[in-house]
């Protein structure tokens, strides 16, 4: 197996951020995704995205296969809101472990949440997202989505050993469908693709991320590469 980046890593931090400026639009636009509401209680933002994710996910989704779609299940995510996920989880880990340093427990945290000076739900360039079918029942990924490192064993590892030949095949589905639209798979979280932030830029080899932290209603600076 390759070498697994995490975003603690500060190669990551260190990457430049661009600002283009690009809002963030709403995936049910167009009708073409569909999209759970199990992230709703915690923010009602969850369903938006920079404008050029968005049409990236939507040429994703046209080459998967005949009878397959895309379910979103969680984009922007309000930067408070990635603080506390961070916060509780690294607390979390921190009573499991009382013998592991400060960095051990930012680097396991990290595994399963992105500390917030660098997540990419916060900057509107991730999706988590899995496949369903077309009566919209969720196919076998090998792991419920957003499922722990340590809940599930490490099986929530994108290329994890372990998990059954038709879970491995759906993985491969959407992995190719993405890739081929430009975003960039976080390796402990399957279900987690990006794009213009600054972990795809260090993945990618880009000269720096487009796309930065931001609040929902915040006016950003330049214009949209969409005018």
């Amino acid at each position: 197996m390759s070498e697994i980046i995490l975003m603690s890593d500060p190669r990551v931090a260190a990457v430049p951020v661009h600002e283009c400026g690009e809002p963030l639009v709403d995936v049910r636009s167009g009708g073409a995704l569909l999209v759970d509401s199990r992230k709703q209680s915690d923010s009602d933002a969850f369903y938006y995205l920079r404008e050029s994710v968005l049409e990236r996910l939507r040429q994703a989704q046209a080459h998967l296969p005949a009878g397959l779609r895309f379910l979103v299940v969680e984009g922007y995510r309000p930067p408070v809101l990635q603080r506390r996920y961070f916060e509780n989880y690294a607390a979390k880990l921190r009573a499991e472990r009382p013998g592991w340093t400060d960095e051990e427990i930012r680097s396991a945290t990290s595994r399963f949440v992105s500390p917030p000076e660098v997540a990419p739900h916060s900057a509107g360039a991730a999706v988590d997202l899995t496949l369903v079918d077309t009566d919209g029942r969720e196919l076998d990924m090998g792991t419920a989505m957003n499922a722990t490192p340590e809940e599930s064993a490490g099986a929530s590892y994108t290329d994890a050993a372990g998990i059954s030949e038709q879970a491995r095949t759906h993985r491969a589905i959407l992995g190719r469908a993405l890739t081929a639209a430009s975003l960039v798979n976080y390796p402990t979280e399957w279900w987690h693709w990006s794009f213009g932030d600054r972990y795809w830029a260090l993945i990618t080899h880009a000269a720096g991320a487009c796309y930065g932290p931001i609040r929902r209603h915040e006016r950003l600076p330049g214009p949209s590469k969409h005018g």
